[in-house]
């Protein structure tokens, strides 16, 4: 089948309030900082009512990639699931704005559209609260497999791992992926996945995956272990590509024997690191779609990542393709 796309996602498709905060109020909620923590409704509506005015815009790990690769000029499509409430018509209105092709039927009863409640404090880090509401409703009759099929990539956001109607959604498109001679990228996603799911993931991954998006927490989580150098290495025996991020020091690409060390590209100041390893994905897979080498995929990663954390909100606010004209990618 011809190439439509150069990355189909499949995800949890959320909708992310953003607010500032400071240290007290994290302690003072029970909230881990840095940590992702899943939340029920009612605990969503009481968190909402005391955190700070902020910002509300469509995420999602995957959904945030898939707009990265279109505003690259990439040609995305993306698979998830909201209700067919305001906040999902939000979301599916955003995706198709920002080139995206989003068409999955919303939920007409059940569960709310999911909402991640993310806490900044003032060094950037973000503190994610989140209700996976109508998301956990995607099932396998809603991979479409014309639109796997049509994809250069499929990219799996490892969120998808908690959910078990989803996974199932995860795993046919895996499966239809590979029996169409498509790579498969995943997403580790955080630390805790890893640890609820290493047996799992690493079946998968080993039987699988040709991509594996990872920062450094999660890698070594992976292989339980604080040996960075030992964790990539296990981790690029097992797949054809590894891509670690490890913040301000840039990221690790494996490929069999060789190694690459990407910088972080300059920010002058860091607003909001939510959404930093989903854009580096975004610029790594548009490269990739595209038959760019590993080191300038890297570094298109790395120029989406520092343009994201520069501003609030997990979605580009400029074009990348003109950002990386400029620098010359």
């Amino acid at each position: 089948m011809t190439e439509l796309y150069d990355v189909a996602a499949i995800g949890n498709a959320i909708v992310d309030v953003i607010a500032p905060a400071d240290e007290a109020f994290l302690t003072s909620e029970g909230l881990s900082k840095g940590a992702m923590m899943l939340i029920d409704e009612a605990r969503g509506v009481d968190l909402y009512s005391r955190m700070a005015p902020g910002v509300e815009t469509s995420g999602g790990s995957a959904g945030n990639t898939v707009a990265g690769v279109a505003s690259f000029g990439g040609r995305a499509a993306y698979l998830g699931k909201v209700a067919k409430d305001q906040l999902g018509d939000v979301f599916a209105h955003d995706m198709r704005a920002q080139g995206v092709r989003f068409d999955v039927a919303p939920l007409a009863a059940g569960p709310a559209t999911a909402r991640c409640l993310i806490n900044v404090t003032p060094d950037g880090q973000r503190t994610m609260c989140t209700y996976l509401g109508a998301s956990t409703e995607l099932t396998a009759d809603d991979v479409d497999p014309a639109i796997i099929e049509a994809a250069r990539i499929v990219y799996l956001e490892g969120y998808l791992f908690d959910p078990f109607e989803a996974r199932r959604a995860f795993a046919k498109a895996a499966g239809l992926a590979r029996a169409n001679g498509r790579q498969i990228a995943i997403t580790l996603s955080d630390a805790f996945v890893v640890e609820r799911h290493r047996g799992a993931l690493m079946e998968f991954i080993e039987t699988q995956v040709d991509i594996v998006f990872a920062n450094e927490a999660e890698v070594c989580a992976l292989f339980e272990t604080t040996d960075f150098d030992a964790a990539v290495n296990a981790l690029a025996s097992r797949t054809a590509i590894a891509a670690v991020t490890r913040s301000d020091k840039g990221s690790v690409i494996a490929a069999g024997e060789a190694r690459h060390e990407i910088w972080a590209a300059a920010v002058d100041q860091v607003i909001d690191t939510t959404g930093a390893g989903d854009q580096y994905a975004a610029g790594f897979l548009y490269g990739l779609a595209n038959d760019r080498s590993l080191p300038v995929c890297g570094q298109l990663g790395s120029l989406a990542a520092a343009e994201v954390i520069s501003h609030y909100g997990p979605r580009p606010q400029v074009s990348l393709k003109a950002l990386a004209a400029s620098r010359g990618l």
